[in-house]
């Protein structure tokens, strides 16, 4: 590595957004990348540590430390082998992971950590630019076929992992187009979706079919997919949002998150909504209910429709600027996140309880009351009422990004008696196998509602698990 000691020189240097006025015009990529003497630069700044916890508490065991190594020399297709060695999709993870990686960054403890997730963006985008990255068919087949239910960031992974160990991947996806959230649930200002077409047409050239607008369970039955696949791994995701039970939720104007940001994906993708089912808030006084990224992506798309006012609501306090006492390193802290959207506009507010929507036949306000949360002697959490506290929020329109419940549990579950566990989500063994023989499960849909890298190592581990257990199989 050039300059072992250039992190003593070097300070940490992000990548630079467009400007908001500019930026809000339109739904690109907000980010400005980096030029390669600057991403060279920055990837230099990596102290190769004997011990990198960052490899540690990154979900995919990236070897960061090896392919920033490689990129601060310029050796950038030597960096993109390892980078894909461990990651199916590191040009999703460079735009969309929250970098759990930099949190636990030796560099980190008493400096800024290393701009991993961008120095990952800089190796994979160079890599495109050369012309090395190539569709790699396996050099041959086992006769073994893999069907993959959902094409999310888990099931993508689960295909492109099976489909290089040589089976025959079939992947179905109700929607129209493949990519589950990554496709209409991120907006284009985050990931902008030529990104995810390009990996997905050298996924096709590789020989994974994608079949679109196929229902498993409802409109192509449970028994079909069991005969003519020797293992199925379902990845359909957390699609039961959270609800808010309160007064006044049938009135109109109150949508749930996921559907108004895949409208607008789909809306900017050229699609026509009915007027009867379309969701815009432009002029309007919007008040998004969850304080998360999802939330956060609301925000954005609610600026970009050009809505009068938005506020995002928070019952949980508002959290620390710097590393808590109870959140030492390497461990990932829960630290106040401002996004891109939150640089644009709107207004947070924490510490908050919605306890009624009110309206003549549409919502008007939101009745409100501050809220403190505590601890009790079983160490779970209590919620308590702060006296003379509420308030009115005026409001035209109202997005509820209160999380998820777990998987659909009809169609493709109902169909094959899949067993849940206590939380709602699909039971697995430690092979990822469901409680039927032959079934797997991955992603949100076994975890739990979780982030974009941690679907791609589950789908990975889904895929060792169906590997594993077909060649047991055939012996």
């Amino acid at each position: 590595m050039k300059g072992l000691k250039n992190f003593l020189t070097t300070k940490r240097s992000k990548s630079a957004f467009r400007p908001s006025a500019q930026r809000l015009k339109d739904y690109k990529d907000v980010v400005i990348p980096r030029n390669e003497p600057e991403s060279i630069e920055q990837a230099g700044r990596c102290m190769d540590c004997g011990t990198p916890f960052c490899h540690w508490a990154c979900p995919l065991a990236n070897y960061i430390p090896e392919w920033n190594d490689l990129a601060a020399d310029g050796h950038w297709e030597e960096a993109y082998r390892l980078l894909e060695a461990s990651n199916e999709f590191p040009e999703i993870t460079s735009r969309v992971c929250p970098s759990l990686c930099e949190y636990s960054c030796v560099l980190g403890i008493n400096d800024e950590a290393v701009t991993i997730r961008e120095n990952e963006y800089s190796v994979i985008e160079k890599a495109f630019s050369m012309g090395i990255v190539k569709p790699r068919r396996p050099y041959s087949r086992n006769g073994k076929c893999v069907a993959v239910i959902g094409s999310g960031p888990a099931g993508l992974s689960t295909a492109a992992y099976l489909n290089r160990l040589g089976y025959k991947v079939v992947v179905f996806e109700r929607d129209e187009k493949v990519g589950g959230i990554l496709r209409f649930g991120i907006p284009d200002f985050k990931l902008e979706k030529w990104t995810l077409d390009r990996r997905i047409k050298i996924w096709e050239e590789e020989g994974i079919i994608f079949k679109t607008n196929v229902d498993v369970g409802r409109s192509y039955s449970a028994g079909s997919l069991l005969k003519e696949f020797d293992a199925v791994c379902l990845v359909i995701g957390s699609r039961r949002p959270r609800d808010l039970d309160i007064p006044g939720r049938n009135l109109k104007g109150i949508h749930f998150a996921m559907d108004f940001l895949s409208q607008n994906n789909r809306r900017l993708n050229g699609d026509n909504i009915s007027e009867h089912g379309l969701i815009e808030v432009s002029g309007k006084r919007v008040v998004i209910v969850g304080g998360g990224d999802t939330g956060a992506d609301c925000l954005g798309v609610a600026l970009r429709q050009k809505a009068e006012s938005v506020t995002q609501i928070e019952i949980m306090p508002q959290p620390p600027e710097s590393r808590p006492p109870e959140s030492p390193w390497p461990k990932y802290p829960l630290l106040l996140k401002e996004t891109s959207s939150h640089k644009e506009g709107g207004k947070r507010l924490w510490s908050v309880l919605t306890k009624e929507f009110a309206g003549c036949g549409k919502v008007e306000k939101l009745s409100c009351v501050k809220v403190s949360l505590s601890k009790n002697s079983n160490g779970r959490i209590c919620m308590e009422e702060i006296k003379a506290s509420e308030f009115v929020i005026d409001a035209d329109a109202v997005i509820i990004a209160a999380g998820f419940l777990g998987p659909e549990p009809d169609g493709i579950l109902k169909a094959l008696g899949i067993k849940l566990d206590s939380r709602g989500n699909i039971k697995t063994d430690s092979k990822y196998m469901t409680s039927h023989k032959g079934v797997f499960a991955a992603g949100d849909a076994r975890r739990g509602q979780s982030l974009v890298v941690w679907a791609l190592a589950e789908g990975r581990q889904a895929a060792r698990g169906i590997d594993l257990y077909l060649r047991k199989k055939a012996d």
